[in-house]
């Protein structure tokens, strides 16, 4: 690959001298660019090609705020699909539908921007400045909606570049170069990693374990990563298994591979799926390789909880406690909350769908729908600052039992009642009661 970058920037380079940029006539830099995209488009020459598409993605950098706004807003309203042509295609196939109408009937209708997005892929960075290029979008879209066909098109093409087929499973040690160590450090997005010395309790370990995907154009920046502990049992909570002063587990004696931290790496990549593979894979590199393991968890964060609670207020006085600091070093305050915040979460990650048939949750919408079943609800498992203040610090078990994840999978999708340990449907209709109860009576919180 970096003889292949190195090729591009040298063809890019003999490109730029077959080509004059700065004879360009339009006016402003909006403009300047516009004509760019239309020339690449109509390139003929590879050089020549390759030296405008990396010119555009020069200028795209250089821009403000407000430029980028524009410049989205010029592949919005100038490079969408030729109405004219595409009409005259649409008459051509109702008239006389055949195979070949159909061919030309989609042909014309993508938008000429994804054939400029492929271009621009060519260059040398492409495929990193596309990426950066629609996290860029992604940040105007709740302000600027109408940019949301520029987007589709993005999501479009990335899921055919970042297909399972292209992605390549890497084990993160003490031994990775440091440049992909440093991103993991800051790409983690569950359990910060403080310094070098938490990273290597998290990956030096012989019971601790990291894997990341990657892709073949971004050698060294990773898509997503899993954190993995080796165990004699589930954990309850994160700080057994952060704990710098924790027994290490000799490998031969860990029966169970605990998921404790998925982190997406690329905001660019949002809405790219690339978890479930991920996780399937671990398991079989895990099995292949310690084939003693025979249970598969994850100890995952409820982050919208305390959100969902605050909207749904139950009955009874205990529940004051939740707006006292520090509750839960009352003895007394986290007794009387227990039972409750356990069952409304319980209730919470099973019940409430939205009228597409997901469940409110994310995390639970990820580990449910991959095949995972809900196995245990844990109490006061996080008692950092985020845990408690997003999900009153209870974590959750998902466990991927191998011989249930397909039938679970299609459970879920079916919109059936997700798949639960027995104790966990009975805190849930704990929960569902509580929340009747409260709707009964008019609720207080």
């Amino acid at each position: 690959m970096s003889f292949l970058s190195d090729m591009l920037a040298a063809i890019t380079e003999r490109g730029r001298s077959l080509v004059d940029f700065s004879s360009l006539s339009q006016e402003t830099p909006t403009e300047q660019t516009a004509a760019l995209c239309h020339s690449l488009l109509s390139s003929r020459g590879e050089a020549s090609a390759l030296a405008t598409a990396s010119e555009i993605l020069l200028r795209y950098r250089a821009m403000d705020g407000g430029g980028k706004l524009e410049f989205f807003r010029m592949l919005l309203e100038d490079f969408g699909p030729d109405m004219k042509p595409l009409v005259a295609a649409v008459n051509v196939f109702v008239t006389s539908p055949n195979e070949r109408a159909a061919e030309t009937l989609h042909r014309l209708s993508e938008p000429r921007r994804q054939n400029l997005f492929r271009m621009l892929n060519q260059s040398a960075q492409g495929t990193a400045e596309l990426i950066r290029m629609r996290a860029e979008l992604l940040a105007l879209l709740p302000d600027y909606p109408e940019l949301d066909p520029v987007d589709k098109d993005f999501q479009h093409l990335f899921r055919s570049w970042f297909n399972r087929g292209f992605l390549e499973l890497r084990k993160i040690d003490w031994r990775t170069p440091a440049a992909i160590l440093e991103r993991i450090i800051r790409y983690e997005a569950v359990h910060e990693i403080a310094d070098w010395d938490d990273l290597r309790r998290r990956i030096d370990p012989s019971d601790r374990l990291l894997y990341a995907f990657f892709h073949p154009r971004l050698r060294d920046e990773p898509l997503i990563f899993v954190e993995v502990a080796l165990a004699g049992e589930m954990a309850s909570s994160i700080d057994s298994i952060l704990d710098p002063d924790r027994t290490i587990v000799p490998t031969e004696k860990a029966d169970t591979a605990i998921f404790y931290s998925i982190s997406d790496c690329q905001p660019g990549l949002r809405g790219i799926s690339f978890g479930n593979f991920l996780i399937k894979q671990v398991v079989e590199e895990l099995r292949t390789n310690l084939p003693q393991l025979s249970r598969f968890v994850t100890l995952s964060p409820v982050p919208l909880f305390a959100r969902w609670l605050s909207r749904h207020p139950t009955e009874g006085s205990d529940m004051d406690a939740l707006s006292q600091p520090d509750w839960w070093h009352d003895g007394k305050a986290a007794s009387g909350l227990e039972h409750k915040l356990s069952a409304l979460a319980a209730w919470y990650l099973t019940g409430p769908r939205d009228a597409a048939g997901r469940l409110p949750d994310p995390v639970a919408r990820f580990h449910l729908g991959n095949g995972a079943r809900l196995e245990r609800i844990n109490w006061l498992a996080n008692t950092g600052n985020a845990g408690m203040a997003s999900s009153h610090g209870i974590m959750v078990n998902y466990l991927y039992k191998l011989d249930e994840i397909e039938r679970n999978h299609e459970t879920y999708a079916s919109g059936q009642p997700v798949a639960a340990s027995a104790s966990v449907r009975r805190l849930a209709a704990a929960g569902a009661r509580l929340l009747e109860t409260a709707h009964t009576n008019g609720g207080k919180s």
